[in-house]
C-alpha cells in the first residue's frame, strides 16, 4: 500500500502520511491514533492506545516471559517433563494468536523462545524414535528469527535445532546448522554455546580433521570466556572422549578416562552427569574393564530413571549389549516402565 492509497484510506493528505513516516509530525491525541487502529484493524498498544485488551496483552507476555525463563531453570536442573508441561499450553496459546492475527514482534519472539524450549525440553524426554519431534518444533522457530534479523537470536535458534537434529541421527545436517550457528555469532560467548554441539555434531560423522579443529577452538575460548553448564571443562571432557571413540581414537580415550575427570567450574546440568557416565562406561569396556563400566552404568540408571531420560536409557542398551547382560536387562525395563507411562 502507497502512501496515497493509504491516505485515503485513513482519510488524511498523502504530504501529511509522508511527513508521519519521515518523523516530523506526531499523532499525539488519543482521538487519531484510535481512529488509525480501528481502520488498519491493529491492537491499539500498537500504536500506543492503553485499554483493557493491551492490559491483558502485557499481562500474557509477562506470564510467557516466565514461564519460558522457569521452564528453562527446571529442564536444566533435571525436570524436563515439567518443563514440557508448562511450555505446550503456552506454545498452543501463543500460535492461536497468531492464528488470529495478532503477529506483534514481541509476541513472536516469545513465541519463537517457546517453540525452541519446548523442542529442546521434548528432546530430553522422548526416546529416540520420537526425537525427529523435538527437532520439528525448534525448526518452528527458525523463519521468525530470520525475520527479526538479530544474529544473536538466529545463532541461539539454529544451534537449538542442530542439536535435536543430531539427537535424531541427522548428522549432516545438524552440522551444517550448526556450523551457520557458529559463523553468525556475533561475540565469544554465542560462539562457545555453539562449538561443543559442533564438536559432538561433527564427532558422529567420523570427521576427525574437523573434530580436532573445533576441539582447539573451544579449549582456546576456554581461556577467554566464562564457563557455562554446557561450556566447561567437565562437560568439553565427555564430548571428547565421545569424539576420540567416533573417530578410532580409543587408545587416547582410554589414557583421558584413567586420568579422571576435570573438576567442575560451575554448576553442571543433571543430565550431563548421566550422559557423562554412559560415555566413560563406553570407554572403559573398550579397555575390557567390565567391572568399571558396569559400577558406571548402575549410577547411570538410577539417574536416568529419576530425571525421566528414555534417551540415555537406550544408550545404556547399546553399551551394555552382550558383555554387561544384567545392566541391559535393567535397562530395557526401565525404558518399557517409561514407554508405559508416557502412552499411559
Amino acid at each position: 500500500m502507497n502512501q496515497s492509497e493509504l491516505g485515503q484510506l485513513l482519510g488524511y493528505d498523502k504530504t501529511y502520511i509522508s511527513l508521519l513516516e519521515l518523523g516530523k509530525r506526531s499523532l499525539d491525541d488519543i482521538g487519531s491514533r484510535r481512529h488509525i487502529a480501528e481502520t488498519l484493524r491493529l491492537p491499539p498498544h500498537i500504536v500506543g492506545v492503553t485499554d483493557p485488551a493491551d492490559t491483558d496483552h502485557r499481562a500474557m507476555l509477562q506470564f510467557g516471559e516466565s514461564t519460558v525463563r522457569l521452564a528453562e531453570i527446571a529442564r536444566q536442573s533435571g525436570h524436563a517433563s515439567e518443563a514440557v508441561a508448562e511450555l505446550w499450553p503456552l506454545v498452543a496459546r501463543l500460535e492461536a494468536r497468531m492464528e488470529d492475527g495478532y503477529t506483534e514482534r514481541d509476541v513472536l519472539h516469545l513465541l519463537a523462545r517457546a517453540r525452541v524450549g519446548l523442542g529442546v525440553a521434548l528432546g530430553n524426554v522422548l526416546p529416540e524414535e520420537r526425537l525427529s519431534t523435538a527437532a520439528r518444533w525448534t525448526a518452528k522457530s527458525i523463519d521468525i528469527a530470520r525475520y527479526f534479523g538479530d544474529p544473536a537470536f538466529t545463532s541461539y535458534v539454529l544451534r537449538m535445532h542442530g542439536n535435536e537434529l543430531r539427537k535424531a541421527r541427522l548428522h549432516g545436517a545438524a552440522v551444517d546448522r550448526l556450523q551457520h550457528a557458529a559463523a553468525i555469532a556475533p561475540h565469544h560467548e554465542a560462539k562457545a554455546a555453539v562449538l561443543p554441539l559442533l564438536a559432538r555434531a561433527v564427532g558422529t560423522l567420523r570427521n576427525q580433521p574437523l573434530f580436532d579443529e573445533v576441539m582447539r577452538e573451544t579449549n582456546r575460548l576456554l581461556e577467554e570466556t566464562e564457563h557455562t553448564s554446557l561450556f566447561n571443562p567437565y562437560a568439553l571432557h565427555e564430548i571428547r572422549l565421545r569424539g576420540l571413540m567416533a573417530t578410532g581414537r580409543t587408545d587416547i580415550a582410554i589414557q583421558l578416562v584413567e586420568q579422571g575427570s576435570p573438576v567442575p567450574t560451575t554448576t553442571v546440568a543433571p543430565q550431563w552427569r548421566v550422559i557423562e557416565l554412559i560415555t566413560v562406561a563406553q570407554v572403559r569396556l573398550a579397555a575390557d574393564d567390565c567391572g568399571g563400566a558396569a559400577q558406571s552404568l548402575h549410577t547411570a540408571i538410577d539417574e536416568a530413571v529419576r530425571q525421566r531420560l528414555p534417551h540415555q536409557l537406550q544408550r545404556m542398551v547399546r553399551a551394555s549389549h552382550r558383555r554387561l547382560p544384567e545392566i541391559r536387562e535393567v535397562a530395557d525395563h526401565a525404558l518399557d516402565r517409561i514407554r508405559q507411562e508416557m502412552a499411559a
